[in-house]
């Protein structure tokens, strides 16, 4: 089968004529580096600049650091601005893109995860409080799927969802969480377009443990979704 651009410019007897330019400046799917400087690689690949951008676990802007303030209509909101990312106060199909990175471990105890402890409280992924009596990575895998439901609701045809997740071993067995989110964004309409991993460049936390049963998770995960429309099939970049 031939590509489209052949399909145009090529023709017998005729030399093939291809686009574009050489360059090695191209973004990667894989960094060594911190997440506010990956971010905005992605936004320049799926997120066309003016674009109404709605971060639902804004935090502390990590992610928005490096991106020029009048780049993107930024909508920044998270649980500290009374906005649960399972309940946006947006119409349906008026957003152009959502940022999604919810609490994605729950906390083994200790210090390693203490600026997350005051999210995991409310969501309860520690324990048996929340509205269906999952707890721990059920619990966390439970969060991701509600607050997609509610992103596909806003989401305009063809909007992009940029995800933060990371696999992680619960009860001694391996969660492939970024397999698992994709498989249950399938279900709620989505297409998973991309990944990007971000390798954390210092040492994990001492866990105390007789023996060593897996490998020690330092990479995390971006996931690249979009909204497919009736009449969507195939994703085309931003203008």
């Amino acid at each position: 089968m031939k590509l489209a651009w052949e399909r145009e410019f090529a023709s017998p007897g005729k030399r093939v004529v291809r686009n574009g330019f050489p360059t090695n400046d191209l973004i990667l799917s894989a960094y060594g580096e911190s997440n506010e400087t990956v971010f905005p690689r992605i936004l320049d690949l799926y997120v066309a600049a003016g674009s109404l951008v709605a971060d639902v676990t804004f935090g502390k802007g990590v992610f928005w650091r490096n991106i020029p303030p009048d780049k993107y209509r930024l909508m920044a909101t998270d649980l500290e601005s009374g906005v649960d990312c399972r309940d946006l106060p947006y119409g349906d199909g008026e957003v152009d893109c959502v940022v999604l990175d919810p609490p994605y471990m729950h906390s083994p105890g200790g210090t390693a995860y203490s600026s997350h402890r005051p999210y995991e409280d409310y969501y309860r992924n520690n324990g048996t409080g929340n509205l269906t009596g999952s707890k721990y990575h059920e619990a966390v895998l439970e969060l991701y799927s509600e607050a997609g439901k509610e992103a596909h609701r806003v989401l305009r045809d063809r909007g992009v969802m940029i995800v933060k997740c990371q696999d992680e071993v619960c009860s001694n067995r391996q969660r492939f969480t970024h397999v698992e989110i994709m498989q249950e964004y399938e279900k709620l309409g989505f297409i998973a377009e991309d990944l990007f991993v971000v390798m954390r460049n210092n040492r994990p936390g001492v866990s105390r443990t007789a023996k060593q049963v897996h490998a020690r998770k330092n990479h995390s995960y971006f996931l690249v979704f979009w909204k497919r429309g009736e009449t969507s099939r195939i994703w085309t970049p931003p203008e």
